[in-house]
């Protein structure tokens, strides 16, 4: 049932596209104040944060490459371990992400509203927060309707929008960087590192978004490792950068632009107009996320009822354009009304806890799919470096990270999982499909 639901698909997602998509989910609205809180933290030794973050997402991201190399199903994490474990293993993976992609989004778009509102007096009312919303949704629906390559091309297009206000800065501001301020003051104290590492591992998250159209892309043995490395280079590259530049402009008074410390380090070299064109640019990366999450995220949907756990409508596949249009409007439905609503706010602890358990899930299932040789289409899959010690290696960090969050957050999970268990096996005991 899966291969034929997915075989209605087009594989029109090649590694430039891929790639693309990967950066646009994984640079959202946080790399713009999240460098006020490393300068906090760490002063001008911030980078070695960031280094150990890229290099422990390093290891999550060759399982990423080995499981995305080996399974070609729509689903991403959720065809991951489902393949691996058995279809319960990975419906649990599926609502893991669904609620961390829906609040995620949530929360992005709600700030979306909130800031076109602060450039648009007009724009601030409940009301038009409501209908801009709606708009935006509505808009992102139609064109991943259309087809999955007018969907890509929206994240390509925004992707660079929102790229070239932050190497504006950089370009920018590397020439007027005061050198006192980057002066080296020593190694920090491992825990300093590990606690500041917690917070901005997230702004390395997201590829997991990317991947979930996996069905939808090319030579997906070859484009999804592929993808998967050189965007963590690109972002890896540019937040050094970022870090860097903002740091040499503002120096120890960065910690205190807690909430804008990007448009205050433009408004130093470029002025006002500076200032505003990184604000702008905040805009325009939140709305790069929501299109690059309408991208991916209804292919969860689709996925639950290609496998029987929704029903068989939501898998349905345009006969004209290839998308699966129900799952892509019931999506945006759903993000939209919890977006307009803001109940998402009591849930958002959420995502944290959610994405590394995915994480953890995923890295098992690379394993397994290694060590069971599965292949995509026979095609040959990608070779992870050293065998079991990155899987190995990868969950030890993962649970690392994970033992910093709380008994609540915990709980939370728990009781979303049990609900969504109990779900599970009352459908598939009605023998409803």
């Amino acid at each position: 049932m899966a291969l034929a639901a997915d075989a209605g698909l087009v594989r029109a997602i090649g590694a430039r596209q891929l790639t693309a998509s990967i950066v646009n989910v994984t640079i959202g609205a946080g790399i713009f104040v999240l460098p006020a809180f490393a300068s906090a933290r760490l002063g001008a030794a911030a980078p070695v944060a960031y280094i150990v973050c890229a290099a422990l997402m390093a290891l999550i991201v060759c399982c990423f490459a080995s499981a995305g190399s080996r399974v070609s199903l729509t689903g991403g994490v959720y065809a991951y371990v489902e393949i691996a474990f058995g279809p319960f293993a990975g419906f649990l993976a599926g609502v893991l992400y669904f609620l961390m992609a829906t609040f995620a989004v949530a929360s992005v778009s709600s700030a979306f509203a909130g800031s076109v509102g602060a450039l648009l007096p007009l724009a601030a009312s409940p009301a038009a927060r409501a209908i801009l919303i709606a708009a935006l949704f509505a808009c992102l629906a139609a064109v991943n309707v259309l087809g999955v390559t007018p969907g890509v091309r929206l994240v390509e297009v925004v992707t660079v929008a929102k790229l070239l206000p932050l190497l504006v800065l950089v370009a920018c501001g590397i020439w007027s960087v005061r050198p006192e301020y980057l002066q080296w003051p020593g190694m920090p104290p491992a825990a300093a590192i590990g606690q500041t590492a917690i917070v901005l591992i997230f702004a390395f998250v997201g590829l997991e978004v990317a991947l979930v159209p996996s069905g939808e892309v090319r030579n997906p043995a070859r484009t999804v490792p592929r993808a998967l490395f050189s965007a963590l280079a690109i972002t890896t590259t540019l937040y050094l950068l970022i870090q860097t530049v903002s740091q040499g402009l503002l120096g120890p008074a960065m910690a205190t632009y807690s909430t804008a410390p990007l448009a205050e380090a433009a408004g130093r070299v470029l002025g006002q107009s500076g200032r505003l064109l990184v604000l702008l640019g905040a805009v325009v990366s939140m709305f790069g996320y929501a299109s690059g999450d309408m991208l991916g995220s209804p292919r969860t949907l689709f996925a639950f009822a290609r496998d029987g756990v929704l029903p068989s409508a939501v898998a349905r596949v345009h006969p004209r354009f290839h998308t699966p249009y129900i799952a892509i409007v019931l999506y945006a439905c759903i993000v939209a009304t919890v977006s307009i609503s803001s109940s998402f706010t009591q849930l958002a602890v959420l995502a944290n806890v959610a994405a590394l358990t995915l994480y953890l899930m995923c890295v098992a299932a690379s394993y397994e799919l290694q060590r069971r040789d599965v292949r995509a289409d026979g095609a040959v899959p990608f070779a992870v470096p050293g065998g079991a010690v990155v899987p190995i290696l990868a969950a030890g960090v993962i649970l690392w990270l994970l033992s910093n969050a709380t008994r609540r957050e915990f709980g939370v999970e728990a009781l979303v999982l049990a609900v969504a268990s109990l779900f599970y096996f009352l459908r598939k005991t009605g023998g409803q499909i």
